[in-house]
């Protein structure tokens, strides 16, 4: 590997879950809300332009910005098909608001979101009373017409916090109680934020229950930094050579901390200080330096906590030259791309050992000479995680579609040059 040298404070842009549900959880509000430090990305836009098109007010994303809810059942029945770009947050979570509401509305994405599986959802909607009827499989285009809902007790033999909060946030409109069940606690931030609102949601190990309301109070919110974008550097740090990087308000959700719990149990140096909880959730900054990495197994009662950061974790262990093995991560196989295949064939054409499983894949150890072309299918996460690796190799890893990162980081490959002496 070439010798890197890492310097600098990085306040990478706000979490992306959160962001997603500030406006959503806003827009439902009686009152007016503030969110300061949203994430300006195409999939929070997506969010809001379909808000918009629900009669919602809301302004161009802005670092200080208010938005006026217009109640639990105020939304407005679209005028045109409900476009998600990318987004199947936005997808997932507003068909669990429009599945309450006394109107349908037609969902679409683009050829990616189309390919991802929406009966997740459709399935506890459906049971609750809506109708879904799909024009491919069980993709978009999909369309829902809603109802009053009535209440539901659902396992979802999973563990998806997309699904998880389209059921709660169906709930929330129809003022019926839900309770939900998962296999392992999935990421908790819609409860925090109806917490935060006065809504009575008691989580309870794996198990949330939400209990009927007439009003969501509005927030004041600061949305914390994502994790999920701060994992890049944290790794970026760990496999350099010399330096250290300080990563500011960082969002330190237990539901969300595995890649970092994870890459402690490698060995990473990773320090943690000015913790605070702001709006329900937990922030501080990080300081990591450079470390020795070990092997690594990834059980399938960790993957709900690192499920965006696992294709990162590959190229870790490629770049460190140790091995890795990852199970019970099938949901990589539905994200953006097929992940699992998307990262081990990159992989294979740079260099590394590395092999698929049913479930999850393994890298092998032994440091090689990485080099070549990585094609990350559009793909965001899998073109930062190959972008990290491109970093402690000297740049002898050329990334395709680069810009496909505007979906979560617009910001990243500016950044990474700052940091990446």
């Amino acid at each position: 590997m070439a010798a890197l040298k890492v310097a600098g404070t990085i306040r990478v842009p706000g979490d992306k879950s959160i962001s997603h549900r500030s406006l959503i959880l806003a827009s439902l509000a009686n009152g007016e809300s503030r969110i300061r430090g949203i994430l300006d990305s195409e999939d929070v836009r997506s969010t809001a332009d379909v808000l918009r098109v629900l009669g919602v007010a809301i302004a161009p994303l802005s670092p200080d910005m208010r938005v006026r809810g217009l109640g639990l059942r105020g939304l407005k029945s679209p005028r045109r098909t409900l476009d998600c770009g990318n987004s199947g947050t936005t997808t997932r979570l507003l068909a669990g608001v429009v599945a309450g509401h006394p109107f349908s509305a037609r969902f679409e994405g683009d050829a990616s979101l189309s390919r991802r599986p929406m009966r997740r959802i459709a399935e506890p909607l459906t049971y609750m009373g809506a109708q879904f009827e799909f024009e491919h499989g069980d993709g978009l285009p999909m369309t829902v017409h809603g109802v009053d809902l009535r209440s539901i007790d659902w396992d979802t033999a999973a563990s998806s916090a997309q699904v998880k909060s389209a059921i709660l946030l169906a709930g929330l409109v129809s003022g019926v109680e839900v309770r939900v069940t998962e296999k392992t606690r999935s990421r908790d931030h819609t409860e925090r934020m109806l917490r935060a609102m006065d809504v009575d949601v008691e989580n309870d190990k794996n198990q949330v229950c939400l209990r009927p309301t007439t009003r969501l109070a509005p927030i004041e919110i600061t949305v914390p930094a994502d994790p999920s974008s701060a994992a890049f550097f944290v790794a970026l740090a760990s496999l350099a050579s010399d330096g250290a990087l300080e990563l500011r308000d960082v969002c330190l959700n237990p539901t969300r901390t595995g890649f970092l719990e994870a890459m402690k149990r490698m060995g990473a140096d990773i320090s943690t200080s000015g913790t605070q909880t702001i709006g329900g959730e937990e922030m501080g900054t990080l300081k990591v330096r450079p470390a020795s990495l070990g092997n690594l197994r990834v059980a399938e009662a960790e993957v709900p906590s690192l499920i965006d950061e696992l294709p990162l974790l590959a190229c870790v262990a490629a770049g460190a030259g140790v091995e890795l093995e990852i199970r019970g991560a099938a949901e990589l196989r539905v994200k953006e791309s097929d992940r699992i295949s998307a990262v081990v064939q990159n992989l294979r054409a740079v260099g590394a050992r590395a092999d698929e499983l049913p479930d999850g894949l393994r890298v092998q150890a032994g440091r090689r000479e990485l080099s070549g072309t990585v094609d990350p299918r559009g793909d965001h996460r899998i073109a930062m995680a190959f972008g990290v690796l491109s970093a402690v190799t000297g740049d002898r890893i050329v990334i395709e579609n680069p810009e496909c990162v505007a979906v979560s980081y617009p910001g990243f490959w500016e950044d990474l040059r700052r940091v990446a002496a």
